[in-house]
């Protein structure tokens, strides 16, 4: 057999009469590298890794604990199986033993069945456990492939959903995607917020830029007439395209019913198609809420789905500048918008702007 393919064993041992005696009993079956102290123990295994360690105990400088106790607090050793050869049989001695990390002992003077049967049984463990965690390994990836699959399905469902309310406006483009990340950017900043550190962290974050996705879906139940028509809307069309925030709402109840369970992104999803439209001051609608009662998610919306608004070029309207569109969500600071998210945003305004310029739409004119 190709002494390659051996397991190889590192012999630690000060006694020259004990070193022939191990290296007698195992050299055959696998390949042996020896030290006849610590120091030299240690320097090589910096060298070649072994798969297991004989180690003494009681040796001049460094003794075996020392050895075994460097041995585990270095990550590319740590894992290697260690076992004492000692003539001590306290139990203190071993308890000590087994605390800095050795895996079994052998007492000297050595019974050759008991020092071949312990080393291969130790090694079969160790290969074990490697096989069990590299099989670990392969499931842990394959789920967070397969995770990643289903959220990436995910993500083309819901923007699939929120392009059948979207796309009926010819003119809207790439909103969902600009205000998905308006969204984004203003939860994150105010993740820092005393008022909303307990409401915010990342994954909350990521919840909101992706539910923000369907903040219009209830425009699938507005007529054509009315949610494409190119000036401003009378008394009763308005009340009518105010519908689509209840139509949204109901929607995604319909969704919760379906998966018979609550889901935050839903829950996210919910709030905002129904509240989006809330103003801090009160006069806004569906409901009419004020201030905190507004749900934070479809404030943020508000303010983000305001710019996307004012920025965007229409066929019935020019597009207004950055500074402008500014000025005027910075007027509407503690009327319109909560307080806050315009101080958030106006901290980040030029992130918005680098946003609105990279997802810009492209008109037939242009």
């Amino acid at each position: 057999m190709d002494t390659k393919q051996l397991p190889t064993l590192l012999i630690v041992e000060d006694s020259a009469e004990n070193r022939m005696l191990l290296i007698h009993l195992l050299k055959d079956s696998y390949r042996i590298r020896v030290a006849v102290n610590g120091e030299q123990a240690l320097d090589i295994v910096q060298h070649e890794l072994p798969d297991l360690i004989l180690l003494d105990i009681i040796m001049p400088r460094i003794d075996g604990y020392e050895v075994c106790q460097r041995l585990k607090a270095d990550p590319t050793t740590a894992k290697i199986p260690v076992i004492f050869l000692t003539a001590m049989t306290d139990v203190a001695d071993e308890q000590r033993g087994f605390e800095v990390g050795a895996v079994d002992f052998i007492i000297k003077p050595v019974s050759p069945p008991i020092l071949l049967a312990r080393v291969r049984n130790h090694l079969l463990l160790f290969q074990l456990l490697a096989n069990l965690k590299n099989q670990n390994e392969i499931l842990d990836g394959k789920v967070k492939e397969r995770t990643r699959e289903l959220e990436h399905t995910q993500d083309a469902i819901i923007l699939a959903m929120a392009s059948l309310a979207e796309t009926r406006d010819n003119d809207t483009g790439n909103h969902i995607r600009r205000t998905q990340h308006y969204v984004g950017r203003l939860a994150s900043e105010l993740m820092g917020h005393p008022d909303f550190c307990d409401q915010l962290d990342s994954a909350q974050v990521a919840l909101l830029e992706k539910s923000a996705a369907l903040h219009d879906i209830g425009k699938v139940g507005i007529p054509d007439s009315i949610l494409l028509k190119p000036g401003k809307f009378d008394a009763a069309e308005f009340e009518i395209m105010k519908g689509h925030c209840r139509l949204g709402r109901d929607a995604i109840m319909a969704a919760e019913a379906v998966m018979g369970q609550e889901s935050a992104f839903l829950r996210h999803a919910k709030d905002i198609a129904y509240a989006h439209q809330e103003k801090w001051d009160g006069s806004g609608y569906p409901l009419g809420l004020v201030g905190d009662a507004i749900p934070l998610s479809a404030r943020l919306m508000a303010l983000a789905d305001v710019y996307d608004a004012l920025r965007a070029r229409r066929c019935y309207k020019p597009q207004m500048s950055h500074d402008t569109a500014v000025g005027i969500i910075s007027e509407g600071r503690g009327t319109h918008f909560d307080p806050r998210v315009v101080d958030a945003f106006l901290v980040i305004q030029y992130e918005f702007e680098r946003i609105a310029e990279e997802l810009k739409d492209i008109l037939p004119d242009d």
